[in-house]
């Protein structure tokens, strides 16, 4: 008698081809799976399920988003330093309206392992602590730093912005950026009052983010499963509802755009050519572990990147400034 077809899925390097080339690697995957000859099942019992099993995510790997290996294959797809889209040359161009100097410090939430920071600082000299909520990020940025002879120029801090030990920071700066930083926390209001609290006069602000495209996005299948697959929980609000938000934190808002184009492209970019990291990384003693969690990477980027083409999400930039004061040359804006 015939059976299911089991757990056949599509092999690796189908399945990561699939994406970068524009096609939805579910479907791909559906047909591929449906031209399989049947098998026979082998019975076997059902495991007992082990309460004190680490959570798992959609991939089947157990949570623990940022441990070593986790932080290689990020630096595999997006370069030396970075967890996500926009190299050095990206960051330069995208803090462009800061006028960055050698007198000047920074802050930068959602410092992820260093990356930008380390630009900023070796491009302009600006002074700048990265502030990150993992602390295995920290961590590993920091070795990064010192590494880079930047151990006191671009420092990394591990913080808790939602816990209610939060209290702000705990000096003044001249800038401040945010890149997809408030998408993943609730009390977003409360950390932008902070920063604004410590952004001296004319100081600015430039902030990367996810926000909702529209307002029926949250009830779409795709949204939904996007945000269970995050890796902290997303909580994304309207482009016009996160400038409110700046503006009652006595900030004014110069620049306000979509830029989910560009970002689209750059994810498309850094994951061209994946199957021959996925080929690299199989020549390895680990390389079934490492595997899996490239597939990780591309599972949450997958669903990001649909939600972004769609126009569910977008990524939005934003600048502004303290009301108190603000740049010399607002035209060039």
């Amino acid at each position: 008698m015939a059976g299911k077809k089991g757990n056949k899925k599509l092999p690796l390097t189908l399945r990561l081809k699939s994406w970068w080339e524009g096609y939805d690697s579910e479907e791909v995957e559906k047909r591929y799976v449906e031209a399989l000859p049947e098998e026979v099942p082998e019975t076997a019992p059902e495991p007992e399920e082990d309460k004190n099993k680490p959570k798992e995510t959609q991939s089947g790997l157990a949570v623990d988003p940022w441990d070593e290996k986790s932080i290689d294959i990020a630096q595999y797809i997006w370069g030396e330093g970075y967890c996500g889209p926009g190299g050095p040359e990206y960051i330069v161009s995208l803090s462009k309206l800061l006028a960055l100097s050698p007198e000047m410090s920074m802050i930068q939430l959602g410092a992820d392992i260093g990356g930008p920071a380390r630009t900023l600082c070796d491009r302009f000299g600006v002074w700048i602590t990265g502030y990150e909520r993992d602390e295995n990020l920290v961590n590993a940025g920091n070795e990064l730093s010192k590494m880079q002879g930047l151990g006191k120029k671009a420092e990394l801090e591990y913080y808790e912005p939602e816990s209610e030990e939060f209290k702000g920071f705990d000096r003044k700066f001249d800038r401040a950026m945010a890149k997809e930083a408030l998408c993943f926390l609730q009390n977003k209001e409360e950390v932008i009052h902070a920063v604004s609290e410590k952004l001296k006069p004319g100081g600015l602000f430039l902030i990367t983010d996810y926000v909702l495209g529209h307002d029926a996005a949250t009830a779409k299948d795709n949204y939904k499963n996007w945000k269970v697959g995050e890796r902290d929980n997303p909580y994304p609000v309207m482009a016009e509802d996160l400038t409110e938000l700046l503006k009652k934190a006595n900030l004014q808002v110069r620049v306000s755009e979509d830029i989910s184009i560009q970002y689209v492209e750059m994810i498309n970019q850094a994951w061209r050519g994946a199957d021959k990291i996925a080929t690299q990384l199989a020549q390895q003693e680990d390389g079934a572990q490492m595997i899996q969690i490239l597939m990780r990477e591309a599972e949450y980027w997958t669903r990001r990147k649909k939600l972004l083409e769609h126009g569910d999400l977008k990524l939005w930039r934003i600048v502004a400034n303290q009301k108190s004061g603000g740049p010399s040359m607002m035209s060039d804006w």
